[in-house]
């Protein structure tokens, strides 16, 4: 197949899941295009099948916001022609799926007629898309895709609760992709030179990450061993957040790495991952830290307990309750037999989601897809 994919190019998990995607099509003979503003950060467009195709907008006075959709719509009707494209692949129900409609009535006036695949990842649905102002164009994009997918139960839910949906939405969850971790045991001294435990957190640091439970809860596990906490990405609360550490008298304890590329060598080396977002639709980066072999702390929230499984990877703990996640990463990390348990029991949880086994749904999928348009 001829695919042409639309996402972000960011860090963030729909992204990431594009992308990775992408580039397994790309290994399994599908030439696949990336249609998107820049370069997704994890695609090399030197490996064989995969394509870039970037979308420029042209600065016009005008418009005090350039229109993004317009200058979207129009690369993917220019790459679907010129590169023959079957199908498009968009990751986001808005701007991407309703430019893809857009793209698709263009291309029909053409004779030429394309499905639309939507997968929908989370905040089009359960912040952006809620609000009045969005709420017509997320039902229309949906409604008019000819496959719609979710990442999680949770999200499908939200979307059928929130939105007038005719269509058939098929979960497909997230995936992890094994071969970015290594097994061997990794060196930590670099952050823990006497042996501390290494309890890792990674996010974007929006405020619906609760970035500050996580210093709070290390704050408390601090009171009964000896740990490090590495904090690892960027964005509006990373201010507010390093002022906490500062004002705790966690500094010698607490290291920002920002925006690395070494998010998976940093997670073999650590004993516990911590995630107290307010709402998950799926939990990317828990299912992560269970690759490689981390136990994890979250709430209970959205899609996360359909990825971390209570008392057997991790725990949960209602949003907000950072006395309760204190005492739950207390009674693992100071029980070496519990805790050499919980890792291999998140080692497990993680391989049912392994990219070799959820790569062929989607690729059952796009045949469905063809085969409506051809009927």
């Amino acid at each position: 197949m001829n695919i042409g994919i639309v996402c972000y190019p960011t860090y963030g998990g729909s992204g990431v899941v594009a992308t990775e995607l992408g580039k397994s099509l790309a290994d399994k003979g599908h030439k696949v295009h990336f249609i998107t503003y820049s370069q997704p950060v994890r695609l090399n467009i030197f490996e064989p099948n995969i394509y870039y195709h970037e979308v420029s907008v042209a600065s016009y006075p005008l418009f005090e916001y350039q229109p993004y959709e317009l200058a979207l719509s129009s690369k993917m009707v220019d790459t679907v022609i010129k590169e023959k494209i079957d199908l498009l692949h968009v990751h986001y129900a808005i701007p991407h799926a309703y430019a893809a409609h857009s793209a698709k009535l263009i291309l029909a006036s053409q004779g030429i007629h394309i499905p639309v695949v939507t997968t929908l990842h989370g905040t089009d649905i359960t912040l952006v898309g809620k609000h009045p102002s969005y709420k017509p164009a997320v039902t229309f994009s949906i409604n008019e895709s000819d496959i719609v997918t979710s990442v999680s139960e949770s999200l499908k839910k939200d979307t059928l609760e929130f939105f007038d949906v005719k269509k058939e939405i098929h979960v497909v969850p997230n995936f992890i992709d094994f071969s970015f971790y290594d097994y061997q045991e990794p060196c930590s001294k670099v952050f823990a030179p006497n042996g501390e435990k290494i309890v890792t957190h990674i996010s974007n640091f929006r405020p619906v990450k609760r970035v500050q439970d996580v210093v709070s809860v290390f704050s408390k596990l601090c009171d009964t061993l000896d740990a490090k906490l590495l904090m690892i990405g960027d964005g509006p609360e990373l201010e507010n957040v390093e002022k906490m550490v500062g004002e705790l008298g966690l500094t010698e304890r607490v290291l920002f790495l920002g925006k690395t590329k070494d998010v998976e060598k940093i997670l073999c080396m650590s004993d516990l991952f911590i995630l107290p977002s307010e709402t998950e639709s799926f939990g990317l980066a828990a299912l992560e830290a269970m690759a490689a072999k981390t136990p994890v702390i979250s709430t209970n929230t959205g899609g996360l307990p359909e990825v971390n499984v209570q008392g057997v990877t991790g725990y949960l703990s209602d949003v907000g309750d950072v006395e309760d996640m204190a005492n739950k990463a207390s009674s693992i990390l100071l029980d070496e037999g519990k805790l050499a348990e919980f890792k291999e029991n998140a080692y497990k949880r993680a391989k049912e989601f392994d990219i070799e086994a959820i790569v062929p749904v989607y690729e059952a999928l796009y045949i469905k897809a063809l085969e409506g348009v051809k009927n």
